[in-house]
């Protein structure tokens, strides 16, 4: 209980450390998020003061809208983690398989709400988290699974004040905490015992370890660096002492023995559930990070110090403006005084329908006196406070970099090179977000990837999905029958504890957008090169996304050409050559029968100029026959 002692009060050090440290990042992000998110966005003094005076306090956000496009675009083209082998115990045919074991984890898990959610606070006030967790794959067996989790509230995780990695990589300490109701925990974590609040280490504990009838529970991750033997075996591997001890059965059926060891050194983390009176749960987590990954937005470091700004916080201003000089002209018009008639005194006591006659349509108003009341005419729209607001609006617009190109609007560009420049523009201006958040990824996957051997251990079937989604069962540290990629059939174990390997994070659209877009080149392609649609038929249906495109796709397909459907090579030259002596047929004839037509058409011609010179003889000898004889003339 001493030892449980004293890593209880370390790690409440460590806690208040982590707070106090992120005191001013929390604060600013929680003004962030209520500003950009929940709009508030007026000062509490002059919504009060204005509410007392009966004036309005508009709210036109426009900021969710500039946060939308940066999430959205990164929604559009997730980063992708691909396994590549690392030394030359690993082979390219299990870097596959930790391929679709990653993407199935990914896909089972549903982490790409972890990886939105994070995405999205690190967008609107500079940071997000989501967490790496082992859980059983089901509730009937003993078999581990490691899935990704979203972090819901950012505000529950502190991370360590020593780290200096976007990443989190050098991670020492974290902690998660949890504000939960009395009852609650003493079901959760005592059991039948009951806490004794009133005396006790429990009484004693203050804000923020006990609010009123609130305890916090903190998941706390410790990272220790530990001295460890790894050991060369006689098949040339390397293996850590503790792995081939938890393998031993394996390595000894197979005959492998170990051939050498040496002292190294590696990292532990342990897991600690604790209140802030007691420890009550120790784990050991099978990897050697701490599996808490930040997704963070602009990183400023001031004397030391890491700022975490999300795109927000420097437009808060603007948009302030924004609201002020859009209720001042609301105001100025909805609100002004009307006061639309002028006259004398007394010209209104003749008829009562004048008071009404600001709201009311009458048909007549009588006057008293000679002179008739005379209405006023509308002050006019304020231009002034129209045009502030305008100046607002893009000012808002440059801060954040995201114009009305970006945002789908109609702006002055014309072309549509100009609007996609100020599209591109908005992209890489609001580029430091999605590469943040494939840099998180990355070490996602590389904890992963620690994480993999000591989860998926025994003979055990795993699931894998293939860059299309293909489903397959792959049975693990078993002999299989594997085809390689040059179609030999070879015996292969996947074991994947053998080995190192590393990873790179791809990002572009989705496999749904990919396919779209090839059918979209496809089309294009078929209009620019007619003919081409011709081979190309079968792939664009295989490829649009409306039912009956898969059996379109096959009847195309029955039309192509023997060597493209993989055919006898000498058949095809024959039915080539058989169709080019038909074309050859075909186009004698066609000569033919433009000759024949021709020939007609000269024939035609011919006729008609007959038919003009008989016409033009007749009328030479009427016109001869019918001449006045004048003397002297022939």
């Amino acid at each position: 209980m001493a030892n449980d002692k004293d890593v209880l009060e370390e790690a409440k050090e460590a806690f208040e450390l982590a707070a106090e440290t992120e005191a001013d990042n929390r604060k600013e992000a929680l003004d962030d998020l209520r500003f950009a998110r929940l709009a508030e966005q007026w000062p509490e003094k002059i919504v009060q003061q204005r509410q007392s005076e009966g004036r309005p306090c508009l709210t036109v956000n426009r900021l969710p809208a500039f946060i939308r496009q940066v999430t959205n675009d990164a929604r559009q083209n997730k980063p992708s983690i691909k396994v590549h082998p690392a030394d030359s115990d690993a082979d390219p045919y299990t870097a596959r398989i930790y391929d679709g074991l990653i993407r199935n984890i990914e896909v089972t898990s549903r982490a790409d709400v972890a990886y939105d959610t994070a995405l999205d606070f690190a967008v609107t006030m500079g940071f997000g988290y989501f967490r790496i967790n082992t859980d059983y794959a089901c509730e009937d067996n003993f078999d581990l699974d490691i899935v990704v989790k979203r972090i819901a509230n950012p505000f529950t995780v502190y991370g360590d004040p020593n780290s200096t990695e976007t990443d989190s990589s050098d991670w020492e300490t974290a902690f998660v905490v949890e504000q939960i109701p009395k009852a609650r925990f003493e079901k959760k974590y005592k059991g039948a015992d009951k806490v004794d609040w009133q005396s006790g280490p429990y009484s004693a504990l203050k804000a923020p370890w006990r609010d009123d009838d609130e305890v916090l529970i903190a998941e706390h991750f410790n990272r220790e660096e530990v001295p460890k033997t790894i050991l060369l075996l006689s098949d040339q591997s390397i293996v850590a002492e503790e792995v081939f001890a938890a393998r031993r059965g394996e390595y000894e059926a197979a005959g492998i023995t170990v051939a050498g060891a040496r002292a190294s050194r590696g990292y532990k983390v342990t897991q600690r559930i604790m209140s802030g009176a007691e420890v009550l749960e120790t784990n050991d987590w099978p990897g050697k990070y701490v599996p808490i990954v930040p997704v963070y937005g602009d990183e400023v470091n001031v004397e030391g110090k890491r700022v975490f700004r999300g795109l927000v916080r420097d437009a808060k201003d603007a948009q302030r403006m924004f609201n002020f000089w859009r209720t001042a002209s609301t105001e100025l018009v909805a609100l002004a005084p009307k006061a639309p008639f002028i006259g004398p005194k007394g010209a209104f006591k003749s008829d009562g329908r004048w008071a009404t006659a600001n709201t009311k349509s009458h048909a007549y108003l009588e006057y008293d006196g000679q002179i008739p009341p005379q209405r006023q005419p509308f002050a006019g729209v304020p231009a002034g406070a129209l045009q502030e607001a305008l100046n607002a609006s893009d000012d808002m617009k440059a801060i954040l970099g995201l114009y009305d190109a970006s945002l789908g609007a109609r702006s002055n560009e014309t072309s549509g090179r100009a609007i996609l420049a100020r599209q591109r523009e908005g992209d890489v201006s609001t580029f430091n977000f999605i590469d943040n958040l494939s840099r998180a990824i990355e070490h996602a996957g590389r904890i992963i990837i620690d994480l993999i051997p000591s989860v998926y251990t025994g003979q055990r079937i795993v699931r894998v999905l293939g860059p299309q989604n293909q489903v397959s069962a792959v049975p693990l540290n078993t002999a299989v029958p594997m085809k390689t990629d040059t179609g030999e059939m070879i015996s292969h174990v996947y074991d994947l504890a053998r080995g190192k390997y590393d990873l790179t994070v791809e990002t572009g659209p989705s496999f749904t957008t990919r396919r779209e877009e090839a059918a979209s080149q496809m089309l294009e392609l078929i209009r620019a090169f007619p003919p081409a649609a011709s081979v190309l038929g079968d792939l664009l249906a295989k490829n649009l996304d409306w039912p009956g495109a898969d059996e379109i796709a096959t009847r195309l397909r029955t039309l192509l050409p023997a060597t493209l459907m993989g055919g006898n090579p000498g058949a095809a030259n024959a039915d080539v050559q058989k169709l080019q002596a038909q074309i050859a047929q075909l186009t004698q004839a066609l000569n033919a029968a433009q000759q024949d037509k021709q020939i007609e058409a000269a024939k035609i011609q011919i006729d008609a100029y007959k038919a003009q010179t008989e016409r033009l003889k007749a009328h030479a000898d009427v016109v001869q026959k019918n001449r006045p004889i004048v003397p002297g003339m022939p």
